[in-house]
């Protein structure tokens, strides 16, 4: 995937096709580099797993396999000039496109596995095994979201078996129209590429959190709390999941990003009360104090 992100970035620089409204070359970039830290970090936590080791093994093997089956037909669409996602134009598209499909079913199903075997793991440092654990699942509800992505939109199911593309990331506007810089996400329609991306990438994010904690404890005393560390997780993990149901409510909705109503705002700021309050009852003083946790020990 790191190889494949520096042969994207060349075709960025030296091939000026455009597709959907960005350069081609912008698919496969942006998907290698998700690739680099979704499995990473998936190898980092294989690591936890006291038992189950040899299933996660497989699991994390036919994971590799899958999304790198998926990447080289992305590259296939990109050399030909073809549009990868949802085209249904001729008989090779349609099955390039299925055949995208069942790697994504099968990544997937992969990453389910090792989500269950970390939900049986045990772990001894607590926040370090529910960082690890509601991580994987947020993550998978994040993947998830790209199923609502080939559904047909109106107008598709309006021109019948004469639609050449069949599905949609943005919802209420076509896809290609004005977006963001770097992200391609819509600026005048709703984008389930938002959900999507902000959903699996929980994956990195709490747990990368949790070490700032523990990077923090020396510092300060509350933090030194297992307890209190474990109460942060918890409250970001939910948080997290909140702004996710959030963000692809507002997406379906058919609302671009920076663009919310009133009704998106209220969410969002009885969202942010919610977490602020919990946030505050997480960090009240510990009954009893608890050694300090070093980062070496949390990687450890």
């Amino acid at each position: 995937m790191a190889l494949l992100a520096l042969v994207s970035v060349g075709g960025l620089v030296l091939d000026d096709r455009i597709l959907v409204g960005v350069p081609i070359w912008t698919k496969p970039f942006k998907f290698a580099v998700s690739f680099v830290a979704y499995c990473m970090t998936l190898a980092w936590m294989l690591t936890l797993l006291p038992r189950g080791r040899r299933v996660g093994w497989w699991a994390g093997t036919v994971l590799a396999a899958a999304g790198a089956g998926e990447m080289v037909l992305i590259t296939t669409q990109v050399v030909r000039g073809k549009q990868s996602h949802f085209n249904q134009e001729t008989a090779f598209d349609a099955a390039v496109f299925q055949a995208m499909g069942l790697t994504v079913v099968v990544l997937w199903l992969a990453a389910l596995v090792i989500a269950i075997l970390l939900l049986r793991a045990r772990i001894l440092d607590r926040a370090t095994a529910w960082a690890v654990r509601l991580g994987s699942l947020i993550a998978l509800l994040g993947a998830a979201i790209g199923f609502l992505m080939v559904q047909p939109t109106p107008e598709q199911l309006a021109a019948g078996d004469d639609a050449a593309i069949v599905g949609a990331h943005s919802v209420g506007v076509p896809d290609g129209g004005p977006s963001m810089p770097v992200t391609g996400w819509s600026t005048t329609g709703g984008d389930l590429r938002i959900a999507h991306f902000f959903g699996m990438h929980a994956l990195q994010v709490i747990p990368l959190l949790l070490l700032a904690l523990v990077a923090l404890a020396p510092r300060f005393a509350r933090l030194r709390d297992e307890r209190v560390r474990l109460r942060l997780t918890l409250v970001v993990s939910g948080t997290y999941a909140a702004v996710l149901a959030l963000v692809t409510w507002q997406a379906l909705r058919g609302q671009a990003l920076l663009d919310p109503d009133g009704t998106t705002l209220a969410a969002a700021g009885a969202l942010a009360l919610v977490g602020a309050v919990a946030t505050w009852a997480a960090l009240r003083t510990p009954a009893r104090a608890e050694t300090a946790l070093t980062a070496k020990e949390f990687t450890s």
